[in-house]
């Protein structure tokens, strides 16, 4: 079997020496990019900002209670001005440090009453799927309240150093039915799959690059979709076991590639293929 595998990767990297050749793969990121930059003007995300600030501003759940008024992202209570640049940080209240989406779950659930199950049955938009999850929505309106300002996780906060070593030693795990680890694909310059440049999240420009544009509308699928959704389908691809929603391994890695950019410009939601 690894005979098989070996004869098949050499075949393939030599096909794909071959379409290297035929093909300017950096003329054709970089058209990408300049049509991504002009779709930017009229991004669909601006759609769920604005579903998200009604839902943080509403009274909802069982305790009839609004965000705004019940949850703290670590700013103060209702502050989402630069608090999504400033995560995942340490919430004492929860014990645990939280990435953006998981911090406002937390709030829904503690605060308004709804049930993490029910959440947890359905937190991303599926292809074809007319609508995005509440959360989406939350998760997208709290993230363009730090449009072009710095990122700035809180790594001196023991705690929060601690999630990023946890998250670094994740991204550095290899296992799986083909020995595969974050950074099979994103542990080094140069990588590509297809015509899709791999950043290196293991350094500040190729973590903020991971970073940047999620949440992100994606053009392929239609949808909208967030940062934990992201991490979940690195899963899928290395053919690890599907972490659960908004779980300690997927808020550890937000953590290590988060606070690896910190100092870069956070753009707000973006777009993606």
């Amino acid at each position: 079997m690894r005979k098989r595998i070996v004869v098949a990767s050499c075949a393939l990297a030599l096909a794909g020496g071959a379409f290297a050749q035929a093909v300017d793969h950096k003329a054709a990121a970089e058209d990408f990019e300049k049509r991504r930059a002009e779709m930017e003007d009229a991004n669909p995300a601006e759609l769920f900002e604005m579903k998200g600030e009604e839902l943080w501003n509403a009274k909802r759940g069982p305790k009839n209670v609004s965000l705004a008024e019940s949850c703290d992202l670590g700013l103060g209570m209702g502050v989402v001005k630069a608090a999504y640049v400033q995560m995942p940080r340490h919430f004492a209240d929860a014990g645990a440090v939280m990435d953006a989406e998981r911090r406002i779950v937390w709030c829904m659930v503690e605060k308004q009453g709804f049930k993490f199950d029910d959440i947890a049955k359905k937190p991303f938009q599926a292809e074809n799927d007319a609508s995005a999850p509440d959360i989406t929505s939350l998760v997208t309106y709290v993230a363009g309240q730090s449009r072009n300002m710095k990122i700035a996780v809180p790594l001196k906060d023991p705690k929060v150093r601690e999630a990023y070593e946890i998250g670094k030693g994740i991204a550095a795990y290899r296992a799986g039915p083909y020995d595969f680890s974050c950074n099979t694909c994103h542990g080094a310059d140069g990588k590509r799959i297809r015509m899709q440049n791999l950043p290196n999240i293991n350094t500040p420009e190729g973590a903020m690059r991971g970073v940047q544009g999620w949440p992100g509308y994606r053009m392929t699928g239609g949808v909208m979709l967030t940062h934990q959704w992201r991490m979940k389908d690195c899963f899928r691809q290395q053919r690890f076991p599907e972490p659960k929603y908004a779980s300690d391994a997927v808020t550890t890695l937000l953590t290590y590639m988060t606070g690896t950019a910190n100092g870069q410009v956070y753009k707000g939601p973006g777009i993606k293929r």
